[in-house]
């Protein structure tokens, strides 16, 4: 089993995570931000990651670092359980549509983290959570777990379905990424012999 746990504490937020790549996508996930622990739930649902993510943050300031630090710890962890990173596809990519949106998810596992974002919300909220957030979100992942994250909404109008869409794509993005190839079980998949550093 590839299995990761970061516990991270700042004066911002406290995290427990912990992470199962070989998982079912089983989850129990709280944040603090109700729309924010539905999209990790999809997260690893879609994904088949096992997720266990706790936070608590300064939420009587704003949300900014209950996201933020929320993506990085699960980012540590997923870069955690990928270890040496041997034997697995690397990349992934898909289109995910979420009723009359379409998301285009693209990205690498390649150690050089770097986020292409594409999307853009009509509304300043989904629940309590700012939708600028949700970028930061994405690049706060990416970093963390050194992807090459291409994301794009190719069309839709209703917000929820645009960031849902989203992050159903990444998910099943990065299932095909993670998944390890038995004829390279034993190998890294870079001509370099490494991914990363």
């Amino acid at each position: 089993m590839r299995t990761g746990s970061i516990t991270r504490t700042t004066a911002e937020t406290d995290i427990k995570v912990s992470v199962n790549l070989d998982g079912s996508g089983v989850y129990d996930v709280n944040t603090g931000i109700g729309f924010l622990d539905h999209m990790i739930e999809q997260f690893s649902r879609h994904s088949l990651i096992d997720v266990t993510l706790f936070v608590k943050g300064d939420l009587h300031v704003d949300e900014h670092h209950t996201v933020e630090d929320s993506a990085i710890a699960l980012g540590q962890a997923i870069g955690q359980a990928l270890g040496d990173k041997k034997g697995i596809a690397r990349y992934g990519s898909t289109y995910a549509p979420m009723d009359e949106a379409l998301a285009r998810v693209a990205l690498d596992i390649s150690g050089r983290p770097i986020l292409v974002w594409k999307a853009a919300f009509s509304q300043p909220r989904l629940g309590t959570m700012d939708t600028e957030m949700f970028e930061h979100w994405f690049q706060s992942i990416s970093q963390a777990a050194g992807i090459t994250l291409h994301i794009e909404c190719l069309y839709g109008t209703n917000n929820h379905h645009i960031i849902e869409g989203i992050y159903k794509g990444f998910a099943r993005a990065m299932a095909q990424a993670i998944a390890i190839d038995p004829r390279k079980a034993d190998a890294v998949p870079s001509t370099k012999g490494m991914l990363g550093g």
